[in-house]
């Protein structure tokens, strides 16, 4: 039995001509409150308000930032400016300093750390296995 499998399913159907849903309902809302803002308020005063009104709605329908829709920026910009931004760093308690309070065991070989260079430590090391390989 073959299935299809549906492909581009990043890509909105176009449903109202060359625009999809989301545009078509971003045009007809700024349409809408530009007639009832041109309707309610004197032509002179309205044309200031219908404006912004427009060019918001145009941006929600037709720009695109980094190649998502605009209204994902303007939740973005809500979501910021309505949370809280007090950032506090708080330092957690080392574990090393833990480590110093459980008794050492003395039985064990002592293994020096020359703290130095990282280069005389390997030094040391390669001795310590020449010197094994030599007493075998």
């Amino acid at each position: 039995m073959q299935f299809k499998v549906p492909q581009f399913i990043e890509v909105e159907d176009k449903i109202f001509g060359p625009f999809t849903f989301k545009q078509f309902i971003y045009l007809l809302g700024g349409g809408g409150l530009t007639f009832i803002l041109w309707k309610l308020l004197p032509h002179v005063v309205a044309i200031f308000f219908i404006l912004p009104v427009l060019a918001f709605s145009l941006a929600l329908t037709f720009y695109r930032v980094n190649n998502k829709p605009f209204i994902d920026l303007v939740q973005s910009f809500f979501e910021y400016t309505t949370k809280d931004k007090l950032y506090v760093w708080r330092k957690e308690a080392n574990k090393k300093e833990e480590k110093k309070d459980t008794p050492v065991d003395t039985t064990t070989s002592y293994v020096p750390r020359l703290s130095d260079s990282k280069l005389k430590e390997i030094s040391w090391g390669l001795d310590v296995i020449d010197l094994n390989k030599k007493s075998e």
